[in-house]
């Protein structure tokens, strides 16, 4: 049969000295609290009233004081307890973990200056007390930080699943009461008023963002901006005041971007969003699948023009190009290539050589052959607009059906 644990021996004079501490608790606590609000400016501000602050200090005291007389762990339910209540009182945490080493230093001050008036306890006593008190700080302060932390996460998450929600919720076209906008622009930290864009990229997996990080980069950019993420795209709200800014937003996230991102044109009041989504989402879909780029919904009205008539573009591509679609693809994806840079090259034989690195003798021959094979000249405009819409079809929505 194991023999039970004796008890631990306590020092009467650590016991005595104790005793007198807990007499004179009422003036030690009151002492804390002042030093803490003397040293540490945030203590002053009335985020903490002293109401609370001398009940947190009390508290500690009593339960730091126990254990000497008792033998038992301390108890940490308290340092949690004000870790947690000061996360929501957006103390910072410097500023609690510095008022938890002035506590302490206070309370084995109180400690050594009474019992050298009182002659309660020896040295040696008071070093083992001294041992025993720093060990609780530490365990009070990492109990206190955990739960601070833990708190803090938890508000974190919370405010960005409200952020969300609210997010969703104008893009879904929910909020149409001014008094509701204006109290979710605030939520959102936007401006009430300005000039809005919607964002959408394309998400790389599913409820994975496609721009992590681009709210703090956008706002260090003077850009405020908010975000949902949806199972295929992650969407954003952000405000563009002026052309420096939209130039910015479009930096920015170009830097970000590792897969197609749209940005709708600009719209004046955040009660406006909901339709911004499907140009934004159009302007996404305008470039071809697998790249990395960030389209701008007027910036390239042709190829918007193109998907927004998905359904039917193949066909006009398959009609507009005819026999060029039927060529060996090797031989198709040159004459293609050709039309594409002597359309980017505004029109220019000799500036599209020189981007695809050939001679411009050898581009004219290839449009040339390209108006053979579909029956348009390029010289007309209609004819021209035609063809540029036909390759966007075919760069967008490749494979068009055979003909019928």
């Amino acid at each position: 049969m194991a023999r039970k644990a004796d008890p631990p021996r306590l020092d009467p004079e650590i016991a005595a000295l104790v005793g007198v501490l807990e007499e004179d608790r009422k003036d030690i606590v009151d002492g804390m609290v002042d030093r803490i609000r003397q040293e540490i400016s945030f203590y002053r501000t009335g985020s903490v009233d002293k109401a609370d602050l001398w009940t947190s200090c009390d508290t500690n005291v009593r339960d730091i004081l126990a254990p000497l007389t008792t033998g038992a762990a301390v108890d940490l339910t308290s340092p949690r307890e004000t870790g947690t209540r000061r996360a929501a009182q957006h103390a910072p945490l410097p500023a609690v973990m510095a008022a938890y080493r002035i506590g302490f230093r206070h309370l084995w001050e109180a400690m050594v200056s009474r019992a050298r008036q009182r002659g309660l306890a020896s040295s040696d006593a008071l070093v083992g007390v001294a041992s025993t008190l720093w060990a609780a700080h530490d365990a009070y302060t990492d109990a206190m930080t955990t739960a601070y932390r833990d708190a803090m996460t938890t508000e974190m998450i919370s405010n960005e699943r409200e952020r969300s929600a609210l997010v969703d919720a104008l893009l879904d076209g929910r909020l149409s009461d001014m008094t509701d906008i204006w109290d979710t622009a605030e939520v959102l930290r936007l401006p009430s008023s300005g000039t809005y864009v919607v964002i959408a990229a394309e998400v790389p997996r599913i409820a994975h963002e496609a721009l992590p990080g681009a709210e703090p980069r956008l706002a260090g950019r003077g850009i405020g901006s908010a975000w949902c993420l949806r199972a295929d795209v992650q969407i954003g709200v952000a405000c563009v005041p002026t052309k420096d800014r939209l130039a910015t937003l479009v930096a920015v996230l170009r830097e970000l971007a590792s897969a197609r991102v749209g940005i709708s044109p600009g719209y004046p009041a955040l009660n406006q969003t909901a339709p911004a989504l499907r140009l934004a989402r159009l302007a996404m879909a305008a470039t071809p699948a697998g790249m990395a780029a960030v389209t701008r919904f007027d910036a390239r009205p042709l190829a918007v023009t193109a998907i927004s008539a998905s359904e039917i573009l193949p066909r006009i591509s398959r009609t507009v190009f005819g026999p060029l679609l039927d060529l060996p693809p090797d031989d198709q994806a040159v004459l293609l290539e050709t039309l594409e840079a002597w359309r980017d090259n505004d029109g220019s034989a000799a500036t599209a050589a020189a981007a695809l690195y050939c001679h411009p003798n050898t581009v004219r021959h290839r449009l040339r052959r390209i108006e053979q094979l579909t029956g348009r000249s390029l010289t007309s405009p209609r004819a021209a607009a035609e063809l540029c819409l036909a390759l966007e079809g075919v760069r967008l929505l490749p494979n068009p059906p055979p003909p019928s």
